[in-house]
């Protein structure tokens, strides 16, 4: 059997490890495509010109091309179809994954299968001085909620309760919404865009409906037209605020409702047309109404889930994008790992700004780790950084650490935690709260 070649856009060396202690990777040899700085590290995407740079280093390599993956959200999700289609590689089509990144396009086709499911929603143009009496005239008043057409994380997303807060989201739209909506447009001019969804390109905006409940991410994929659901991941919120407090694998959600989402899941992604690739739905489920609603769809696994499928499947389901991208149904184990219970902990700061004077130190790390078998923890900042210099934060605080642990089941999930949580030593100045 001759070792496979797999090109992965924006590989670091973290993932490397994962992507290396896969099922059947002694047989496979990873390559970089794109420096991961460029992916990680930067707000600033020129498509093109990565595209072009991603075409010459492929072209250059004296050998087969297997595969090229990525396990990332934009840019390199939107890159992926481009460069697969033009060296003859598996993943979905350009249309269809955009059927699920483009906001507007997706609400579309949802609405067609899974109406009873979906907020209400409608297209504005942020730059359109008559924007909130066009929201109204589509039916939406205050509140509901605003995100870009496209975007990364819950950048840019505002929940609008008032005229005030509207204008206030308008603003910042105005001045940082063509730092993802450039690029984005840059994707949609390699797509084949039915009319009147080309006419709402990067730079408009999506008002929705507020919904909202217990959230949670049905993890799966669509091999050869089968759609196959594999996990679903709670995502618990801080009290009284949009921010991530924890991602928790295995779901606590009832059996039944898990089933729905599952079947849901199925309609929609094949009702989309999406094939031989990964996906993750995010959806909330309000126990009080008794109702689903569908979120989002991401074209990709969820990076953030890799451990929490190690911990407990025994796998980190990046296997499921390598076996997809290799044109193999995925080998995806079950319950065979360390640990009952996992969860990826956002440690955060609830400022406006400040000055970090101080990050936890190596040997600190090491020790945390070492007191709770099977943690790991990874800094977001360094000392002397601006928290406003942060790339990929939600519009109401700073990540500052993420933490991963597995533990026999929630009480000591979440008392691990905060023992670790109080002995991370993070100071600041200029303090602005």
């Amino acid at each position: 059997m001759h070792q496979k070649h797999l090109f992965v856009v924006g590989l670091d060396e973290f993932n490397r490890q994962r992507l290396e202690s896969l099922r059947g990777a002694e047989h496979y040899r990873f390559h970089g495509v794109i420096d991961p700085a460029e992916v990680y590290e930067t707000e600033i995407f020129p498509i093109a010109e990565m595209l072009e740079r991603a075409t010459r280093a492929l072209e250059a390599f004296d050998g087969p091309i297997d595969a090229i993956v990525g396990y990332m959200d934009f840019p390199v999700s939107t890159m992926l179809p481009i460069l697969c289609e033009r060296f003859g590689t598996r993943t979905t089509s350009l249309e269809s994954l955009l059927q699920c990144e483009h906001k507007y396009w997706s609400r579309r086709v949802q609405r067609e299968v899974i109406p009873d499911f979906i907020p209400a929603f409608t297209a504005f143009d942020p730059f359109d001085d008559d924007a909130l009496a066009r929201i109204g005239e589509a039916g939406l008043y205050i509140p509901f909620f605003v995100k870009p057409i496209k975007s990364s994380g819950s950048r840019l997303g505002f929940l609008i309760d008032s005229p005030e807060t509207f204008y206030l989201a308008i603003a910042q739209l105005r001045e940082q919404i063509g730092l993802i909506a450039d690029p984005f447009n840059t994707v949609l001019e390699h797509a084949r865009l039915p009319p009147d969804i080309a006419a709402v390109d990067g730079h408009f905006c999506m008002a929705e409906e507020i919904i909202g409940g217990w959230q949670c991410t049905v993890e799966g994929y669509v091999f050869q037209g089968e759609v196959v659901s594999y996990g679903i991941v709670d995502s618990l919120r801080y009290p009284q605020v949009l921010s991530f407090f924890h991602y928790r694998y295995p779901s606590g959600l009832p059996g039944h409702v898990q089933e729905k989402m599952t079947e849901l899941t199925r309609t929609v992604m094949t009702h989309i047309g999406y094939d031989n690739a990964a996906f993750n739905i995010e959806y909330y489920w309000d126990e009080v109404q008794g109702r689903i609603w569908l979120l989002e769809i991401n074209t990709r696994i969820s990076q953030s889930h890799c451990d929490l499928f190690e911990k407990v499947d025994g796998v980190s389901h990046q296997q499921v994008t390598i076996d997809l991208a290799l044109g193999q149904r995925p080998d995806m184990p079950s319950r065979q790992g360390e640990f009952p219970m996992a969860a990826k902990f956002f440690y955060r700061v609830f400022f406006v700004d400040a000055v970090v004077t101080r990050v936890p130190g190596e040997a600190e790390i090491a020790a945390l780790e070492a007191e709770f078998p099977g943690t790991l923890i990874a800094l977001q900042v360094a000392a002397g950084q601006r928290l406003s210099t942060l790339p990929e934060q939600d519009s109401y605080s700073y990540a500052l650490a993420h933490v991963w642990m597995g533990a026999r089941d929630e009480t000591q999930l979440l008392a691990n935690y905060d023992s670790l949580a109080s002995r991370l030593g993070f100071e600041f100045d200029d303090i602005r709260g």
